[in-house]
């Protein structure tokens, strides 16, 4: 069920930890798109609890004690739009570490790839230790690049076979890049 204030709800996602194994697993949060605001998180569907908020919502209202109050329980967590300056916020992301149990970055439409380099700047930059979710319009020729970058969730688009999208992480034995999971073949002459 989509309404208009969400961006997508997809009830499954890929999972790929650092030092794991990626699978399929039950999607928790839900993604907000800020609209219909009127100081606070509107019910997205009956029972959620987990809610993703725009980053540009978050700067006006974390001093918010409710919201504050929500993301210390580990309910909010934010989401970066594709031409959000994440580097003139740092301060605010880095207090954010402590809130955040998982911040995404949207893709508006497949061949817009900043939300790449979104996920390498946090994680290299910023030192963002935590989850980090490809959320829009993310296919499944994606997944390798969003991998190695330091995406370690990937919530498809719903046209999306994540069967098929799993099996994309044993196309390749060989590494020849350097990578944020730290996995680089050495081959011998």
């Amino acid at each position: 069920m989509t309404t208009s204030a969400q961006i997508q709800l997809n009830p499954k996602l890929i999972y790929f930890p650092k030092e794991g194994e990626p699978s399929i697993i039950q999607n928790e949060w839900q993604i907000w798109n800020g609209e219909q605001d009127e100081g606070g998180i509107s019910d997205l569907e009956q029972g959620a609890q987990k809610v993703l908020v725009p980053f540009h919502w978050w700067i006006t209202h974390h001093k918010n004690p409710d919201i504050f109050k929500r993301a210390n329980n580990g309910e909010i967590g934010v989401w970066f739009a594709a031409d959000d300056d994440i580097l003139k916020h740092a301060e605010i992301i880095k207090a954010g570490k402590g809130l955040w149990p998982l911040v995404a970055a949207h893709f508006p439409i497949f061949r817009d790839g900043r939300s790449f380099s979104t996920a390498a700047l946090l994680r290299d930059r910023l030192g963002w230790q935590g989850e980090i979710r490809a959320i829009g319009d993310v296919l499944i020729d994606q997944l390798l690049q969003g991998a190695r970058v330091g995406f370690d969730s990937f919530e498809l688009r719903p046209d999306q076979n994540l069967e098929f999208g799993l099996n994309q992480f044993n196309l390749y034995t060989v590494t020849t890049q350097n990578s944020w999971r730290g996995k680089r073949s050495l081959l011998e002459a």
